[in-house]
């Protein structure tokens, strides 16, 4: 059995369950961190946005006291502030408010899909750790048949052409003297054959008729020795690729959580069936409803509507209220009651917005990126749409494949069972039994893809109606 199947406890499978590495994901993914922040960002738009322009402060001093008939005047200090028109702030602080809800969907479109990506990879770990096993597992048949194979081989008559190489794996299956005995007993077997051809060179041997003639159902042929240990070599050469492929997809996920690309990942032995806990067809209304995407286009398209009502508020003037208060000094030739006394003027400003095009290009701006967002929305849909119908057609196809693999590996195993039982009587050939171990490793292969491929499937479906989370009892 495979190392990242055993070796945990009931609460170390709870905190490498697949729940667990979603919650990590989703406070250490970078991509996830990046748009909270821009998330973030985009609030602290909303006060600057809804804020009135900065007052204005001037002042003047005169190197040389101005005369006036009322005293010397000193210095000079006007304070203005400026008053966009009525609802400009207020539209303005909607557009940032509409933008920072599409940025926090955008926020939530980036969780969602790392928790599609980190689920798929798990899913895959899982087939491939479960191809290994299943692989380990036909590795260990193969021995047992090839235990039986020598076993009949060499209590079988003389009717080989040839002795059987021994290698190092077979050797080990036949202890010390036994061993000998074996190679030194197939060695004389081919000698004799030598011996008997060189009488008659034309003629074949009876022994050599009975091979080219076939050999008794029970008795395995040198050729299917060969084959058998050619099956076992390539099923451990298998073994090999899939932990490459085990470390790299290994280094995948852990990219996902922001972990050490050697960080060890637990998958089960068995996984569960996955469910939508909804009706198939009631997905694609989700879709529209809860997806992300849709609503990020639609609170831009609301921002620019907005942002459209603010313009119109901008083409209208701008009024400023101010105070400007002079500085005046008493003056030895003026007579006035007012001599000497500072002076306070209220003010009031008024911009004058007479250059249109401008204003006019604004809008048109506004009325195109409207559009765009339209366009935008109904061509996003479309496209979950389409993923919806692929989504739903993965996982009919997957649904239909775990049935009738597992329906197949059943019989498969059992016919296994029964042929081995009838080689080792003598009354089946290995060329069968290695027919039959061959379907009963393809079906139980596949099933295991199935499965995986089943829970992919509902993780789409998942990911696009923005059900991010795993069922309670999967948390376990």
């Amino acid at each position: 059995m495979a190392a990242w199947f055993t070796g945990h406890s009931g609460a170390q499978e709870l905190n490498d369950s697949l729940y667990k590495y979603l919650q990590i994901a989703a406070s250490a993914n970078p991509a996830v961190n990046q748009k909270f922040y821009e998330y973030r960002a985009a609030l602290q738009k909303i006060p600057q946005a809804g804020s009135i322009p900065d007052p204005e402060l001037s002042a003047g001093i005169f190197m040389k006291p101005m005369e006036l008939l009322s005293g010397n005047q000193a210095a000079d200090f006007r304070l203005m502030q400026m008053f966009p028109w009525f609802g400009v702030l207020k539209s303005a602080k909607d557009e940032m408010s509409l933008m920072a809800l599409s940025a926090y969907e955008s926020f939530r479109d980036t969780k969602l899909q790392v928790f599609y990506d980190v689920q798929l990879t798990w899913y895959a770990l899982y087939k491939i750790r479960k191809n290994i096993s299943i692989t380990e597992k036909n590795v260990e048949i193969l021995k047992t048949i090839e235990k039986l194979a020598l076993v009949s081989y060499r209590s079988a008559p003389a009717s080989a052409s040839g002795s059987l190489p021994l290698s190092p794996s077979s050797m080990g299956l036949l202890s010390g003297d036994a061993a000998m005995e074996s190679a030194s007993g197939m060695q004389t077997m081919g000698n004799n054959q030598v011996s008997q051809s060189r009488v008659n060179p034309m003629q074949p041997s009876g022994n050599m008729q009975q091979s080219s003639m076939g050999s008794d159902p029970g008795q395995p042929r040198l050729t299917d020795l060969y084959q058998l240990r050619i099956e076992s070599a390539e099923l451990q050469n298998l073994i090999e690729g899939l932990k490459d492929q085990d470390r790299t997809l290994i280094a995948r996920f852990n990219s996902y959580l922001n972990r050490h690309p050697e960080s060890p990942v637990f998958t089960p032995e068995s996984l569960s069936p996955d469910t939508l806990d909804i009706g198939l067809f009631s997905v694609s209304d989700n879709i529209l409803e809860r997806n992300p995407m849709l609503a990020m286009i639609d609170y831009e398209a609301r921002s620019v509507d907005a942002r459209k009502k603010m313009i119109k508020g901008m083409g209208f003037p701008m009024l400023g209220l101010g105070l400007d208060y002079s500085i005046i000094g008493k003056s030895g030739m003026s007579v006035s009651d007012m001599n000497g006394k500072d002076m306070v003027m209220p003010m009031i400003s008024v911009t004058l917005p007479i250059y249109r095009k401008k204003y006019n290009a604004m809008s048109a701006e506004a009325d195109f990126l409207k559009s765009a967002s339209l366009n935008k929305y109904a061509s996003t849909a479309s496209n979950l749409q389409t993923e919806y119908y692929s989504a739903l057609q993965q996982f009919q196809d997957a649904k239909r494949r775990v049935k009738l693999y597992n329906y197949q590996s059943q019989l498969a195993s059992l016919s296994l069972d029964i042929t081995i039982r009838s080689f080792s009587a003598s009354a089946a050939s290995l060329t069968d039994l290695l027919r039959i171990r061959q379907q009963t490793y393809d079906n139980e292969i596949r099933e295991s893809e199935a499965q995986a491929d089943l829970n992919s499937a509902v993780a789409l479906l998942k990911r696009l109606m923005a059900f991010p989370e795993l069922k309670e009892e999967q948390k376990q």
